[in-house]
């Protein structure tokens, strides 16, 4: 699916597992390398959702990043020990 082309030098936190990245890259691909494609629930069925577009149009990848929710997991650059996990339901005004 997706693989790196570069080697990593850091390491972030997904639902309290650690997982290889590079600084500076978005948080969507340092997931998407690590093979995680489900990055929140739906708020209406339920179903898991992933990255769409990429470039935070879409809102698809809504994670929770440092216990501040409806983080765009494709715009959040990743920086070492960063710790996110899954978003579940509706994303909530702020």
């Amino acid at each position: 699916m997706f693989r790196r082309t570069a080697p990593t030098d850091c390491a972030i936190s997904w639902n309290g597992v650690e997982i290889a990245a590079r600084e500076g890259e978005s948080l969507a691909a340092a997931l998407l390398a690590a093979g995680i494609l489900h990055f929140r629930d739906t708020a209406v069925s339920g179903s898991p959702r992933g990255p769409l577009c990429l470039m935070g149009a879409c809102f698809d990848c809504l994670v929770e990043v440092e216990g501040e929710p409806n983080r765009q997991a494709c715009l959040v650059p990743v920086t070492p020990g960063l710790s996110a996990r899954i978003q579940a339901g509706a994303r909530a005004p702020r």
